[in-house]
């Protein structure tokens, strides 16, 4: 099927398409496990090799699979919600 697929087509499918909506086989999955332990690899020898001031890189994000959401990003907390927070735990709120 995907020998017959225009080349403009599969441009299009790859800038915009949604692998966790389509089918892969057990060889399409261990590739993409194979993938993610390798960027992994990669991200704790970057981790353990950087001055210890530094800031860290983020962890790599693992290969978007069928069946799987893509994950939510972290509500971040801002400076009126720390104020806030800090408030309570100090024993009142206003």
């Amino acid at each position: 099927m995907r020998n017959d697929t225009p080349a403009e087509e599969l441009t299009k499918q790859a800038a915009t398409g949604e692998p966790e909506k389509g089918r892969w086989s057990q060889q399409e999955q261990l590739l993409a496990l194979v993938a993610d332990r390798v960027a992994r690899l990669e991200w704790v020898l970057l981790c353990v090799n950087i001055d210890k001031k530094s800031k860290r890189p983020d962890p790599p994000e693992p290969i978007r699979r069928p069946g799987a959401k893509p994950k939510k990003a972290k509500a971040r907390l801002n400076e009126n919600s720390a104020n806030k927070l800090f408030q309570l735990i100090q024993g009142g709120a206003e």
